[in-house]
């Protein structure tokens, strides 16, 4: 103490004596809580609990600076000395004397604030499992009138002198009525540290028409008959006390007698962040525009799908809550996901990740979501009605823009499209967004990734199947079909479903068949389709379809002169004789024979493709080497 000034002694605390003294050297004010020890063995087996509380760091909880034990001559007494900051702002208990005189209700603002940093605190404490023990209006002093700490943590060495204990409540019985039922006993835990912080709160609402003497009375009542709660949260909702309807949900579950039966912080913090009346206290922490705790966070989002969708709102600026929000819903049970979700619910959760566009994560776990939610509701009902707005067309396709080295969201961009496709028109709108040119550049830029291939045919077949391909759009999609095939010839899925769309838009227009025979000017699909068959000739399906696509080329006049001469006459004469028993093949093989077997041959003016390939040829080389599509 010798580097220590006193300058005044506050009233006792329950554990001791409070000095507010000066440091000589630095003529900074502190505030020591002298506590008397029943002897030295007593003494450090308290230093040894509250060492590590040095080590604390967080800006509500007011910190130990230096501990240490002296011995007092007068009375011939052993006193633990631990020095803490001094401040001069007052304690909530300050607070609530004064409203109570004025029988005023508490600033809800203030309220929601102070409230946030004092749940804060205790969090941090018990996250290290570390408990407060003296938790009270009196120990959370005022650093300004926005900004509070919690001081003053005890240790169970100090909080098991039973004498001492008996002395203080003989003094000032107030001391003790905020101690949860077990601490009484000298039974500590965080659950204790949940009954006296209920207390807290129970008075800060109750102040306006509570005095003094009823509060401390309803606090020692609590212990022994809970119900006596109920009168009061009636009384609260009676006179509109701000935030009553939290109360109402919150106090009974903190102020159980039995210890296990008490909410943990975690849940006290759920429950206040997310009841209507403390919404600005979430406000107030996004404006703070720190990073929101990982913690807080996950309490925030362990509710329902409004509870979640409440929190995206309420930080909406704030990217780490989006990001665990989104992947909260990735997760959740379906049964909790609330399907189908309308339009305007999908456009809700796009509007708020779009001031995250910049970040990929964010955008790949919102792109994966729409991809399971569209999804799995369409599998339970095929006439669900799938959102398929602009904006979320719009967020896909600049999302496919800004990440064209992304593998994992341009496969799922294209399967949520191809979802979206299936139930509505919206191709003129997917070329306006570019969407042709840009799914040629993914084939040739990804022609060796199966998952995006495949994607990117699906949507197109699914464009097809539901006729939302116009006449305007046939050859962009011909030409990706094609090109489809060429760039990934060994997937048999993506050639057959390929193979289906060219027939299906060669079918109804005879540009397609013309594109299909005559690419380019000196390129030809003829050779592609050729080269396929060598690769696929023992595979009844992928002939089936190679051969329907032929069959409907057969029926415009104007290219028979290049089927012949593209030797598909021979070709298909070879598939006639191999695939006997295959009635539908067959049926295609014949039909395709006798239009060609019809057809005068052109005169060598007219031929304008080359020689076809040597059928029977049992080697010959694969597609990617010889590039049959663009040859020249």
């Amino acid at each position: 103490m010798e580097k220590y000034q006193i300058l005044q002694m506050l009233s006792p605390g329950a554990l001791g004596v409070n000095l507010v003294v000066e440091e000589l050297e630095t003529e900074t004010r502190f505030l020591i809580k002298q506590v008397e020890c029943i002897d030295e063995h007593h003494a450090n087996k308290a230093l040894e609990e509250l060492m590590p509380l040095l080590k604390l760091q967080h800006h509500n909880i007011s910190l130990y600076h230096e501990m240490f034990i002296m011995w007092n001559n007068k009375i011939s007494s052993l006193f633990l000395c631990l020095v803490m900051d001094y401040y001069t702002q007052g304690t909530f208990q300050n607070i609530m004397e004064n409203k109570r005189k004025l029988k005023e209700v508490i600033d809800t603002e203030w309220m929601h604030t102070m409230l946030s940093q004092v749940l804060d605190a205790i969090k941090y404490l018990h996250e290290l499992n570390i408990v407060h023990r003296n938790l009270k209006p009196s120990n959370i002093v005022l650093v300004n009138n926005g900004y509070c700490k919690l001081q003053d943590l005890s240790s169970q060495a100090l909080m098991t002198h039973e004498a001492k204990w008996n002395v203080r409540a003989e003094e000032d019985p107030c001391q003790k009525s905020w101690m949860a039922p077990e601490a009484l006993k000298f039974s500590f835990s965080s659950k204790s540290d949940i009954w006296s912080l209920g207390c807290i709160i129970l008075d800060m609402a109750t102040c306006s028409f509570l005095n003094d003497t009823e509060a401390m009375q309803l606090r020692k009542t609590l212990r022994h008959h809970p119900g006596s709660l109920k009168p009061i949260l009636k009384a609260m909702e009676e006179k509109q006390i701000p935030g009553a309807d939290v109360y109402y949900l919150l106090l009974p579950f903190m102020l159980h007698i039995n210890p296990s039966d008490r909410l943990a912080i975690r849940d006290v913090m759920y429950v206040t962040f997310m009841s209507n009346s403390f919404r600005t206290s979430s406000v107030a922490l996004n404006m703070q525009r720190q990073m929101v705790p990982i913690f807080i966070t996950d309490v925030l989002l362990e509710g329902n799908m409004a509870n979640i969708l409440d929190v995206m709102q309420n930080f909406s600026s704030r990217p780490e809550v989006q990001l665990r929000a989104i992947n909260k819903f990735l997760t959740m049970p379906e049964d909790q996901l609330g399907l189908p979700w309308p339009t305007e619910l999908v456009e809700e959760v796009i509007s708020i990740i779009k001031q995250h566009e910049k970040i990929l994560d964010i955008v790949l776990s919102t792109c994966s979501l729409l991809l399971r939610v569209l999804g799995q509701a369409l599998a339970h009902d095929e006439e669900a009605e799938i959102p398929r707005s602009s904006l979320i067309i719009s967020f896909l396709m600049e999302a496919l823009r800004s990440y064209p080295n992304s593998e994992r969201l341009i496969t799922v961009n294209y399967n949520v499209l191809s979802i979206i496709s299936s139930q509505g028109q919206i191709s003129e709108e997917l070329e306006e967004e570019g969407l042709f040119q840009l799914a040629q550049e993914h084939l040739e830029h990804f022609q060796k990734d199966r998952d995006i291939c495949l994607a990117i045919l699906s949507l197109l077949w699914s464009l097809l199947v539901d006729g939302c391909i116009k006449e305007s759009q046939f050859e962009q999609v011909v030409v990706l079909l094609l090109r489809s095939i060429q760039l990934c010839p060994g997937r048999v899925l993506l050639v057959n479903n390929a193979f289906r769309g060219l027939a299906s838009l060669a079918k109804v227009s005879e540009l397609v068949a013309f594109r299909i025979v005559v690419l380019e000017e000196g390129s030809s699909g003829l050779h592609l389709i050729q080269d396929i068959y060598q690769l696929y000739k023992d595979d009844p399906e992928v002939v089936e379809n190679l051969c329907m696509v032929l069959a409907h080329l057969t029926s415009y006049k104007e290219i028979l002169p290049e089927l012949e001469s593209g030797g598909i006459k021979d070709l298909v004469q070879v598939i006639r004789g191999r695939f006997t028993s295959s009635l539908e093949l067959i049926s295609y093989a014949d039909e395709i024979l006798q239009v060609l077997e019809a057809t005068v041959q052109p005169s060598p003016q007219e031929d304008q493709l080359e020689p076809p390939a040597a059928l029977e040829t049992p080697k010959v080389s694969s597609p990617m080497q010889r590039d049959p599509l663009f040859r020249p």
